[in-house]
């Protein structure tokens, strides 16, 4: 008993919290995926990538040019390049022509690999479930026997409106925020200054969005992930973006949509390396008690603190950070 794992010892109903990478990155054409291959193999850490790959069917095909698109991010997906089975793909909107076929050609081509499906644009839980309900079934017409994960943007007032519904589908894996289409979608109501900084850490509807959206996903045992930064070279409003997002508003993953956007993500969804230390402490402490109670820097801590404690661990594992040697031989070899 004294050296269960967290994992087990600490969690006794439920599906598990992802274990996703802070940053996911956005790539559209054949070019970019592939860079973005290349760059995820070489950040890796212990085998592990620090980002994911969303290879884009949405805004990065031409019009009439979906299939072919479809099909290049399918193969890409199933080629020896996708070292780690981490890219997913953001399919056409319920209201465009060809959302059926991305599913079929993408899951028909790379279902055993490719690591989630992002929906767009839905005006309601239901979209949402219509679209699950045809993945599914072309999962089963093409006999894949997984179950693939599901990521929801929220765009619309419409999902806003439903989002807690969406984050308690048993698929769903993330609640993703599309800031720019929410603005636009409010019809001048809130100004372009909501699109970027501060003003999107500041206006009243942006703020009720991410908080509602923030805490449907963790109140669902789900990722909320954070929306892109527009500004591509000043990596210091990229990393505030994204430690704002984090300590301000509990995202946990943050869009990246160009490879300078990535490591300033990554950095700013660590925990510190202060609280790691502790959490390393409190945790091997409490795995010596067998997770009983235990007294640590003269505070008592018990199970509800191990927890918060593990997932400090759990994150800065997921991030890359360099764990105390403790952490690494107890909880990650």
């Amino acid at each position: 008993m004294a050296t269960l794992h967290p994992a087990k010892a600490l969690y006794s109903r439920g599906k598990s919290f992802p274990a996703l990478p802070a940053c996911e990155h956005y790539a559209g054409s054949e070019k970019l995926i592939r860079k973005a291959l290349a760059l995820q193999m070489n950040s890796a850490n212990v085998n592990r990538p620090i980002f994911d790959i969303t290879a884009d069917c949405e805004d990065g095909a031409n019009l009439g040019n979906e299939e072919p698109h479809a099909q290049m991010v399918a193969n890409i997906i199933s080629d020896n390049a996708n070292n780690f089975d981490r890219v997913g793909a953001r399919i056409h909107d319920i209201v465009h022509p060809h959302w059926r076929r991305d599913i079929d050609i993408i899951v028909g081509r790379a279902g055993e690999r490719v690591a989630y499906i992002v929906l767009p644009k839905a005006n309601a839980a239901a979209d949402v479930q219509t679209q699950i309900n045809a993945l599914n079934l072309v999962c089963k017409q093409h006999k894949i026997q997984r179950e693939i994960p599901v990521h929801v943007l929220i765009e619309t007032p419409g999902a806003l409106h439903d989002v807690w519904k969406i984050a308690a589908m048993p698929q769903v894996e993330s609640i993703d925020f599309g800031l720019m289409d929410f603005v636009s979608e409010h019809c001048g109501a809130i100004p372009a200054s909501a699109m970027s900084s501060p003003g999107q850490f500041n206006h009243p509807l942006i703020v009720r969005a991410k908080c509602e959206i923030a805490a449907a996903a963790l109140g669902n045992g789900i990722i909320p992930a954070h929306n892109v930064t527009t500004e591509l070279h000043d990596t210091a409003v990229v990393k505030s973006d994204a430690r704002r997002a984090y300590r301000e508003f509990g995202f946990l993953r943050m869009w990246s949509i160009h490879p300078n956007q990535i490591q300033p993500i990554v950095e700013a969804m660590q925990p510190d390396f202060a609280e790691v230390t502790d959490a390393t402490a409190i945790l091997c402490h409490a795995q010596d008690a067998a997770w009983g109670p235990i007294q640590h820097a003269g505070r008592l801590h018990d199970r509800a603190s191990y927890r918060y404690y593990w997932e400090v661990l759990r994150r800065a594992h997921i991030t890359g950070m360099r764990l105390p040697s403790m952490a690494t031989q107890r909880f990650f070899t």
